[in-house]
C-alpha cells in the first residue's frame, strides 16, 4: 500500500490555555513515534491550506462568518479567545484550521487520483464535534464532512462512508448528514459521555446513521463485537466509494477523558477491517483524519499502529 501523511508546522501554533487536553504536544508525541524506521516509506507532505469557500461544503455562510469573527487579532500573540465552553482560538488558529481542511481535501484528491492508496492527516484542531452551525468540543469546522462533500462534488463519489471511533460521539458529523442518504455515518463511542448524543435509536432520516455505544469500563472485546455486529455489516451493505475515518484515539485505556480500555492493537485491528471493506468496494480509498486522543503515550502508540496498518494493507 502507498500511504501518504499530511502534516504542517502551523498545527503546533493553535494555542490553548494551560492544562487544556487538546494541546500541541499531541502532535509532537506522534512525530516522535513516526521517527521509527517502520515509517521510512511513509510519504510525508505539508498539508495545503483550503480556501474559506471550502467550509461552505458542509457549513452555512453564517457559521463561517461566526468563526472568522471569533478569531483574536493576529497582532496579539498572547491573546486566546474562548469560543464556547472548552473551545479556544489563538492568533494562528484560523491558519491551522484551514490547513486541516486543506489536508483533508488533498487526501481525498490523492486517493481518487491514485497518488496514494490511503492517507492520514495529522492535523489539529479536530473537527467531528462541529455541527452545521455550531463550533464545540475543541472543533470549529467538520473536516470529515467537508472531505465527504469534496469527494462527491469533485470526484463524483455516489456513496461516502464515515467511520468514527473517537471515544466521544461525532455529533457534528451526525448532524450534518442526518437527512442525507448518500453518506453513511458509523460511530463507536462511550455512552454516557460528552456530548450526550449517539444512542442506538438515532438512525437518521434514511437509516444511514449507525451508532454502536459502548459502556464505560469495557474493553477491546466489546469494541470489536460492535464493529463486527453493527459497523462492518453496514459498510458492506452500503458499498462506499470512499471511507473516511474520524480517527480519535481517546478510547485508549490510558486516556484521561474517558473510561474505555482499548489498546493500540484494537485500533490496528479496526484499521485492518476497514481496509478490507475498502478493498471490496472502494478501490482501497481510505482517508483518515486525526480527531481526539489526549494521553501522549496512548496517542502515539495507537496512531502509530493505525498508520502502520494503513501502510501494510
Amino acid at each position: 500500500m502507498s500511504t501518504r501523511l499530511y502534516e504542517h508546522p502551523i498545527f503546533l501554533e493553535h494555542i490553548v490555555p494551560p492544562g487544556h487536553p487538546e494541546r500541541p504536544d499531541r502532535l509532537r508525541s506522534l512525530n516522535i513515534a513516526l521517527e521509527h524506521p517502520n515509517f521510512e516509506r511513509l510519504d510525508r507532505r505539508k498539508a495545503p491550506a483550503a480556501n474559506e469557500d471550502a467550509v461552505l461544503l458542509a457549513h452555512p455562510e453564517e457559521h463561517l462568518d461566526f468563526v472568522l469573527r471569533s478569531m483574536p487579532d493576529k497582532g496579539d500573540d498572547g491573546e486566546i479567545n474562548q469560543i464556547e465552553a472548552d473551545t479556544y482560538a489563538s492568533p494562528k488558529t484560523l491558519q491551522a484550521i484551514m490547513h486541516g481542511v486543506g489536508g483533508a481535501m488533498a487526501a481525498v484528491d490523492d486517493v481518487f487520483s491514485g497518488a496514494a492508496d490511503n492517507v492520514f492527516v495529522a492535523a489539529r484542531p479536530p473537527g467531528h464535534h462541529a455541527e452545521k452551525t455550531k463550533a464545540m468540543g475543541f472543533c470549529f469546522f467538520n473536516n470529515a464532512a467537508i472531505a465527504a462533500r469534496h469527494a462527491q462534488n469533485a470526484h463524483g463519489a455516489e456513496r461516502v462512508a464515515i467511520v468514527d471511533w473517537d471515544v466521544h460521539h461525532g455529533n457534528g458529523t451526525q448532524d450534518i448528514f442526518w437527512d442525507d442518504p448518500s453518506v453513511l455515518f458509523c460511530s463507536t463511542h462511550q455512552m454516557p459521555l460528552y456530548p450526550g448524543t449517539g444512542k442506538k435509536d438515532e438512525r437518521g432520516t434514511h437509516n444511514t446513521i449507525v451508532n454502536a455505544p459502548l459502556s464505560p469500563n469495557t474493553g477491546g472485546d466489546h469494541f470489536r463485537e460492535a464493529f463486527k455486529s453493527r459497523i462492518l455489516p453496514a459498510l458492506d451493505d452500503f458499498r462506499p466509494d470512499i471511507i473516511i475515518i474520524s480517527a480519535g484515539f481517546d478510547a485508549h485505556h490510558r486516556d484521561p477523558l474517558a473510561q474505555l480500555n482499548l489498546t493500540g492493537e484494537d485500533f490496528d485491528w479496526a484499521t485492518g477491517r476497514i481496509l478490507e471493506v475498502a478493498d471490496r468496494s472502494a478501490n482501497n480509498r481510505v482517508v483518515s483524519l486525526l480527531e481526539g486522543g489526549y494521553d501522549l503515550e496512548g496517542l502515539a502508540e495507537s496512531a502509530g499502529l493505525h498508520i502502520l496498518r494503513m501502510m501494510k494493507g
